[in-house]
């Protein structure tokens, strides 16, 4: 029973205010000396090691540097005017392009605070000149913004992979469906509120200097060039095999900085800025993943594992009843934790009972990433909210955000029930890429 007294240690260091890698950190040095005493500084030891030399986890500077760069190379405007050409006319076009634009930028860059950063800052003003209503506006930037935990690629299923020994590339292509299964929830859900509300959305009249037919496919496909160019680079090299994560990477970090290039939107100084972002980001995350490697060995080591299987086995939940509560458990820890800190503490103490219970680790991380989309949403912690803020005019309050979302959260619940019931949704189409390859 001692190992559980790791988790109330836990969270009463990140409550007191501690950073989560170092929380990590203390509870498996206190907990580790304590069981294993001089003999854990060698278990520490290996567990460095074991991270600082897993080499898949050299993609999460490839990608959050290619993030970087895609924010400063102009697509995401070339995109704002291409795709609001087509929308901007349907009951509520400018939120629905907004989500469209969020797609698209999201399979470009995989990070998910770039995606909802760019986007914001160019269909923020848009919206607000059409009146549209502050809850709506905010709804859509946080859920579009945070798409890129559903979208591949994602930095969030580097970080998975590994952790629940499931392959990076399966990871990948088996988002591409429950992620467009919850991008169209958003659509259908804006086309149907601001139909039968006008004045949440408004219809953008038309105008004198409107493009025709011609002109418009003309910017459409310039603007989109780009993105494609990207997507197939990276994903498409995942999924037929060509390139390893971590080598598609590389191909997204090098077409990103060509595309700045061709944008003209190359310098020195914005080179050094995506340089930097991406040192900080990349120690944050293998520090905190660091933390979790250490903290999960202690809790197995001290039998952890046991104590836990011996409680399940308690209550006699069933297969469905664990998949629930293990569920429940990671949205509950959303209100609290990011993801990164759900996925080190929770996902490796889950994946040995998912799997002696019988269900698919693929299926149970799609399931997984749907709920870590929904921790970006829900209060207190919000991610997807303070990103809002910074962005956003003083006219939009925090209740008005808070009001946003909720609906969103609402159809999160919705595409986790359909992947729930329809497996199919997560493992099919790697399945089927397995067999071609």
């Amino acid at each position: 029973m001692e190992a559980l007294l790791m988790f109330p240690a836990l969270f009463l260091l990140i409550f007191l205010g501690f950073p989560v890698a170092f929380a990590l950190m203390s509870v498996a040095f206190v907990f580790g000396v304590m069981t294993f005493e001089m003999a854990a500084f060698f278990q520490f030891t290996q567990k460095v090691e074991g991270v600082a030399t897993n080499f898949v986890l050299a993609a999460v500077p490839l990608f959050v540097f290619m993030g970087a760069m895609l924010e400063r190379s102009g697509i995401a405007e070339s995109l704002f005017e291409a795709v609001h050409l087509w929308t901007r006319r349907l009951p509520g076009g400018l939120a629905v392009g907004t989500v469209v634009m969020c797609i698209i930028f999201a399979a470009s860059t995989g990070v998910i605070g770039a995606t909802e950063t760019v986007v914001g800052l160019l269909a923020i003003p848009a919206m607000m000149r059409y009146r549209y209503k502050h809850s709506l506006i905010s709804g859509t930037i946080c859920a579009g913004g945070s798409l890129g935990t559903i979208i591949p690629p994602s930095v969030v299923v580097v970080v998975l992979g590994p952790i629940a020994n499931v392959s990076i590339g399966d990871l990948m292509v088996g988002m591409i469906f429950p992620g467009l299964i919850l991008s169209s929830l958003y659509i259908v859900y804006i086309l149907i509120l601001c139909t039968v509300d006008r004045d949440a959305g408004p219809v953008v009249p038309p105008s004198d200097d409107d493009p025709d037919l011609k002109t418009k496919l003309v910017i459409t496909v310039k603007a989109l060039l780009p993105p494609i160019f990207m997507i197939v680079a990276v994903l498409g090299s995942i999924m037929f095999g060509i390139a390893a994560p971590t080598e598609a990477a590389a191909l997204g970090a090098l077409g990103a900085i060509l595309l700045t290039v061709v944008y003209r939107r190359f310098t020195l100084a914005a080179f050094g800025e995506a340089l930097i972002k991406t040192l900080t980001v990349t120690a944050m995350i293998m520090l905190i993943l660091l933390g979790g490697s250490l903290f999960t060995g202690v809790f197995a080591a001290t039998g952890g594992m046991g104590v836990m299987r011996d409680l399940l086995d308690a209550v006699n939940l069933g297969p469905w009843g664990l998949l629930f509560l293990f569920l429940g458990i990671v949205f509950l820890a959303g209100f609290f934790l990011e993801w990164i800190s759900i996925l080190l503490i929770f996902v490796p103490l889950f994946m040995p009972f998912v799997i002696g219970a019988g269900f698919d680790p693929l299926w149970f991380c799609m399931l997984i990433l749907v709920m870590i989309q929904t921790s970006y949403l829900t209060p207190p912690m919000a991610p997807a909210i303070f990103y809002l803020r910074g962005i956003s005019p003083p006219e939009i309050t925090l209740p008005q955000m808070y009001r946003g979302v909720l609906p969103f959260i609402g159809l999160q619940v919705v595409a986790l029930t359909i992947v729930i019931l329809f497996p199919e949704t997560a493992t099919w189409l790697p399945d089927q890429l397995l067999g071609f390859n």
